[in-house]
């Protein structure tokens, strides 16, 4: 049976597939259901096989409709992969009625977009960092104010159309209606950053199977997401060559013996690894899995750090760095941040849930519950996607205007 007042986050990544189902209360937002299953059809957080997909994502929400008690229905899917491109604009138009409007923020949002975008992307995200009011900048909410002219500096998010289809497509083909398409580290960064984090200007890293996805904050607002194509199934790959050992197994030593920083091992910790082609398992200890771990890490971060410089930030930021994502599991991580990049670095987990939020609470999900966050803070009611609409972003566009200052 179906309930009112819960929101579903579905997260369909390069390795795993997970589901949040969350539900309002008058306390707040309680999860309620979780569901995971790995993901099969995905090369670096793009479709690539529809049918493999659509089993992975079937798997995981069945497992969260038995832990819920309730149907899913709609989601919110977080979107990812190194076809997502973003940049900075801003747009002006004069108040027609010397007081700013709700038509006429709409008016100079619709200015800021008003870009050549190739035929083979569209705009999923117009996020307003600022309105300024005649000469007055750093305003919120400018409905009401007395002005003249009314102008918007914006980051704009695109995405290549057919990858975004194939993912709609997937959620269709598992009896799924996609309600909104949000970019997955923003869902991340509204589950685990702090407003006081966003204010001061922080970066979030979010470390996924194929991608490693940026989003930097300044004075309570994005200004800067980028995808990076390293995430952490190349970590796993090299263990796999240096340890002479099958990929799955690699996985599995990754994630019991993995540490990121190897002057924090035991060189006497030792563990089996199977052979490939039916040989006979060998022992490796763990200095010489951190040895595999570490350099990969630092390249990532590294790679991090040479795009924020590329985009203009070269001065540390002051509320440091926030890694998150499956990765961050691995100790040690954090401390290798701090060290790459010169700015404090934690482990984000995903805050501000109730219910379940001992089970959420891990790096692993926190796209799949800034979903769920991001399904509460906005008005569900006549939201519907379906591939076969002939514009399938006319609404995203227009909705994702009207999440000013919840979370970015």
């Amino acid at each position: 049976m179906g309930r009112e007042n819960v929101i579903v986050g579905l997260d369909i990544g390069t390795s795993k597939v997970s589901v949040v189902i969350g539900e309002e209360t008058e306390q707040g937002l309680d999860v309620i259901g979780l569901g995971s299953h790995p993901s099969d059809g995905l090369r670096r957080g793009v479709v690539i096989n529809i049918e493999a997909t659509v089993r992975s994502i079937q798997a995981a929400i069945e497992e969260a409709e038995l832990m819920a008690g309730c149907e899913i229905g709609a989601v919110y899917v977080g979107i990812a992969g190194g076809h997502i491109r973003s940049l900075n604009s801003q747009g002006n138009v004069t108040v027609k009625e010397k007081e700013v409007t709700e038509l006429d923020v709409q008016r100079v949002l619709d200015s800021a977009q008003a870009l050549v975008i190739p035929s083979d992307r569209e705009v999923i995200h117009i996020i307003p960092q600022e309105y300024v009011v005649d000469h007055q900048d750093g305003i919120k909410h400018p409905q009401g104010m007395s002005g003249v002219r009314l102008g918007v500096r914006v980051h704009i998010v695109t995405a290549a159309v057919t990858s975004a289809q194939n993912i709609v497509k997937s959620c269709n083909a598992a009896g799924l209606v996609v309600k909104d398409i949000v970019l997955a580290q923003l869902a991340s960064a509204a589950a685990c950053l702090t407003d006081d984090e966003r204010e001061l200007g922080v970066m979030l890293v979010d470390i996924g199977g194929g991608t490693t996805d940026i989003a930097v904050y300044r004075r309570g607002a994005v200004v800067h997401t980028q995808v990076i194509g390293l995430g952490g199934d190349h970590v796993t790959h090299d263990i796999a060559y240096g340890l002479r050992t099958p990929t799955q197994a690699a996985e599995a030593i990754k994630r019991r013996y993995g540490v990121a920083m190897a002057s924090m091992v035991d060189r006497n910790e030792v563990f089996e690894v199977p052979s490939v082609g039916g040989h006979r398992s060998r022992e490796a200890n763990q200095m010489t899995l951190a040895q595999i771990v570490e350099p990969r890490v630092e390249e990532i971060f590294a790679l991090v750090s040479q795009e924020l410089g590329r985009a203009g930030f070269r001065e540390p930021l002051p509320a440091g760095v926030v890694v998150t994502g499956g990765s961050a599991l691995l100790p040690g991580l954090a401390e290798v941040a701090e060290r790459v990049f010169g700015m404090p670095a934690r482990v984000g987990t995903p805050r501000g849930v109730r219910g379940l939020s001992d089970v959420v609470d891990s790096p692993m999900y926190s796209t799949g519950v800034g979903l769920v966050m991001y399904g509460a803070s906005n008005d569900r009611s006549e939201a519907r996607f379906r591939v076969r609409e002939e514009n399938l972003y006319s609404r995203v566009k227009s909705r994702m205007t009207e999440w000013i200052g919840t979370f970015f």
